[in-house]
């Protein structure tokens, strides 16, 4: 799951799915596989306010590890922005490691526009049944004491379990490093009814092996820990989720524009074995 700071993980994992390829790619218990995945962004639409007049560009994910030794994640999502007046270049580069067996998570995210580093984040996160605590190296040192939370990896096996289970909606507090890495967010999930590929399902033939694999249509809402009554989201992503923790058909809303994602390239990569 992937959240990009941009205004967010995701791309950050009781049906009877058969997968083509997933016995040979499994990376464990969890059944999430490592791969790479390449999606082409469009503006779908955007408000006199956000002052975007256009919008396009690329994200790439890539999601290695395994079970025993952790799971690491590398995003990169790089957007040309059009004012009307000018244009400028946004790239977010973010690099996570997470073991779920020790409840611990490390971040590192640079932003950069026009090639000029705006923010730089690092730091690590413990989580227990006391709390998560966050240590912050970068841009300076600082220590956060926030409520239990579950991380990007965790929270994907959550809405994969919750979906096998047919349960259609639940809340979690969501950990992952973005922004300035000294909050987190609670998440709303809606998971619909599994479903196959339609006809003009535009990226179903990019899914190589699973192209005609079920999936669950999945939205996850992201609100600020305070937010009361019928607060606004600060971001919203929806996508199609196969249970090996791949997605595409992506839609993802940052209030004032909306981005779409469709899945370009996907490759599978070599399981790390467990010793």
């Amino acid at each position: 799951m992937f959240r990009s700071s941009l205004a967010a993980t995701v791309l950050s994992g009781a049906s009877a799915l058969t997968f083509l390829a997933a016995p040979a790619h499994a990376v464990g218990p969890s059944g999430l596989v490592a791969h790479r995945a390449v999606y082409d962004l469009e503006l779908k639409d955007a408000t006199d306010r956000s002052g975007i007049a256009g919008m396009y560009g690329r994200m790439v994910y890539e999601f290695d590890g395994s079970d025993c030794a952790g799971f690491t994640t590398n995003f990169r999502f790089v957007t040309q922005i059009d004012t009307g007046d000018s244009t400028r270049l946004s790239d977010q580069q973010t690099t996570t490691f997470e073991d779920i067996a020790k409840g611990t998570f490390r971040f590192e995210t640079k932003s950069f526009t026009d090639d000029q580093l705006d923010k730089d984040v690092r730091g690590a996160a413990q989580d227990n049944d006391e709390g998560l605590k966050v240590d912050l190296t970068q841009p300076a040192a600082k220590h956060v004491d926030l409520a239990v939370s579950r991380f990007p990896t965790e929270h994907m096996l959550d809405i994969i379990k919750n979906a096998k289970l047919g349960k259609s909606f639940f809340e979690a507090r969501v950990f992952d490093g973005s922004d300035d890495g000294d909050r987190s967010l609670v998440a709303t999930t809606v998971v619909g009814k599994q479903t196959g590929p339609a006809t003009d399902d535009a990226d179903a033939e990019k899914a190589g092996a699973f192209a005609k694999t079920p999936f669950w249509p999945v939205t996850v809402a992201y609100f600020n820990e305070k937010s009361a009554g019928d607060a606004m989201p600060v971001y919203r992503m929806s996508f199609k989720l196969y249970e090996n923790g791949i997605t595409r058909d992506l839609t993802m809303d940052y209030g004032d524009f909306v981005l779409t994602g469709r899945l370009s390239k996907l490759e599978l990569l070599d399981p790390k074995a467990c010793k």
